[in-house]
């Protein structure tokens, strides 16, 4: 599908969906809607194994919210708006590909929040990042307060967003926001090498694992542990479990489907 204001490829069986609003991927109306719709046709693509969020433009990731179209919402409106960013945070975490994401630039607001949610984050070292909502009276609504709590935790996210500052990509590192900083022009062939490198992994084993890890982590233990366990049983009987387990014994490479 073309968007107005994004842009997708796939590369290696590595999917990048990439913000395209200039001058800043400030996010309006079309745009919001937008995205759901691009990950779940990345999501249902066979041929896309992990998928990386990222931005088209040179300096900027994202400024979050259009506040011009915050400006204009009555209540009505912000619910709605909120209930789009709650439903592609949950698309997100019930996903069953990897989620990658490439930070460069100003990264701030909802743009930011939505990668927060991903498995792995990529910044570019000019990466600037942060959620000033504070300072506005507001607060990040794409679930990033249950997100960065998971992420930081509860002291760190308070401390995050009531102070409302943005942080270098060092410092984002430091405090576990990020997982990687990498030279600005290197970053999406750094990204680029990690995805491919997941993509070439058993896709059933890596849905188990994600699965497992975003979903039990919110469950009692016990609960948790059942669902490792249905996981473990359904893997036992794939062809891929079984092709791995030849190929260690035959000392080869395996071969997946």
């Amino acid at each position: 599908m073309n968007y107005e204001f994004l842009k997708t490829s796939v590369e290696d069986r590595v999917a990048w969906l990439e913000y395209r609003r200039p001058p800043f991927n400030a996010i309006d109306w079309t745009m919001l809607r937008e995205i759901p719709v691009a990950l779940d046709e990345l999501l249902r693509d066979p041929g896309v194994r992990v998928i990386v969020i990222a931005s088209a433009l040179e300096k900027f990731f994202s400024t979050g919210a259009d506040l011009r179209v915050l400006a204009a919402m009555r209540a009505g409106e912000m619910r709605e708006w909120v209930e789009i960013c709650h439903g592609l945070v949950r698309r997100i975490r019930e996903a069953s590909k990897p989620l990658v994401g490439a930070i460069h630039g100003t990264a701030v607001g909802g743009g930011l929040e939505i990668v927060l949610n991903c498995d792995v984050r990529f910044a570019a070292k000019d990466a600037r990042l942060g959620q000033p909502e504070i300072n506005i009276g507001f607060i990040p609504p794409v679930g990033t307060t249950q997100s960065l709590s998971r992420l930081l935790g509860r002291s760190r996210a308070l401390r995050f967003l009531y102070e409302g500052n943005l942080v270098t990509a060092d410092e984002a590192l430091a405090m576990g926001l990020v997982d990687f900083v990498v030279p600005k022009e290197k970053l999406r062939e750094e990204v680029q090498t990690y995805a491919a490198a997941l993509a070439r992994k058993p896709a059933a084993a890596l849905a188990a694992i994600r699965r497992c890890i975003t979903l039990g982590l919110d469950l009692p233990y016990d609960d948790a542990l059942a669902l490792e366990l249905e996981a473990a049983v359904h893997l036992a009987g794939t062809s891929d479990f079984a092709e791995g387990l030849r190929a260690f014994l035959e000392k080869r490479p395996p071969k997946w489907e």
